[in-house]
C-alpha cells in the first residue's frame, strides 16, 4: 500500500482586528485605539460622544448581584474623549512612509501619469538627495522605475519633465484615510467629509 502524507491542516484567515477611531472632544483625530481601550473609557465615562452607523461591537460582562442583569457595553467605531489634548495635532506632520505616499499619490506616476501597483512604483525626490533635497512631503511624488531612471539626479525641468500634480503634506483627515487598514466604510465617510477640497483622496 503506497503511503499517504497526512493532510496539513489549513489555518483560516484571522479576522481583521476591530480598531475604534479616537477623537478629542473637538472632534479632531488622535489615534485608532483597540476595542478594550475604547471599552475602558466607556465603562469610566470618559467618552463625550461617539459616532458611526452601527456599533463596532457589543461587549457583555458580569451580572449585577441585586438586580440580576448583565452588564452590556455597545462600543461605537468613532468615538470622542473628554479634556483638552496638550498638543494641537494639526500642527503635527504626519509620518511619512512609501505606503502613505502612493496612497495620497493614488497610485499615479507624478511624470507619465500612469496608475500603477504599489511595487512598480518608487518614492521619488523632486530635488534629489544629491542636491540637498529633503525627504518630506513637500519634495516626494510616486514615480514609476522609467521615470524615475531616466529624471535621475536632475531637476524635472533639466530632464524636459513637467510635474502633472504637486506634492503636498496630508492634512490630519488624510493622515488616518492613508493607513488604509480595516477602515470601515462609515469611518471612511466620516473622515472624508472633513478632507480639505483640493485632497487627491476624494
Amino acid at each position: 500500500m503506497p503511503r499517504t502524507e497526512p493532510e496539513t491542516p489549513t489555518r483560516k484567515p484571522q479576522a481583521p482586528t476591530p480598531r475604534v477611531l479616537q477623537l478629542d472632544l473637538h472632534g479632531t483625530p488622535q489615534s485608532w485605539m483597540p476595542l478594550e481601550q475604547a471599552a475602558v473609557h466607556y465603562a469610566s465615562g470618559a467618552v463625550a460622544w461617539d459616532a458611526g452607523l452601527e456599533a463596532l461591537a457589543t461587549l457583555r460582562g458580569g451580572h449585577n448581584a441585586a438586580t440580576g442583569r448583565q452588564s452590556v457595553l455597545e462600543i461605537a467605531p468613532i468615538i470622542a474623549l473628554r479634556g483638552v489634548s496638550r498638543i494641537n495635532l494639526f500642527d503635527v506632520v504626519p509620518g511619512l512612509t512609501k505606503r502613505r505616499l502612493l496612497r495620497r499619490d493614488r497610485h499615479t506616476c507624478a511624470y507619465c501619469g500612469d496608475v500603477f501597483a504599489e511595487e512598480a512604483l518608487q518614492c521619488e525626490h523632486i530635488v534629489p538627495q544629491s542636491r540637498g533635497g529633503a525627504t518630506a512631503w513637500t519634495n516626494l511624488v510616486a514615480a514609476c522605475a522609467g521615470c524615475n531612471g531616466y529624471k535621475a539626479d536632475r531637476l524635472p525641468e533639466e530632464a524636459g519633465m513637467r510635474l502633472l500634480y504637486l506634492p503636498y503634506v496630508p492634512s490630519r483627515y488624510e493622515s488616518f484615510l492613508l493607513d488604509g487598514r480595516n477602515v470601515r466604510a462609515d469611518v471612511h465617510e466620516w473622515l472624508a467629509k472633513r478632507l480639505p477640497k483640493g485632497s487627491r483622496l476624494h
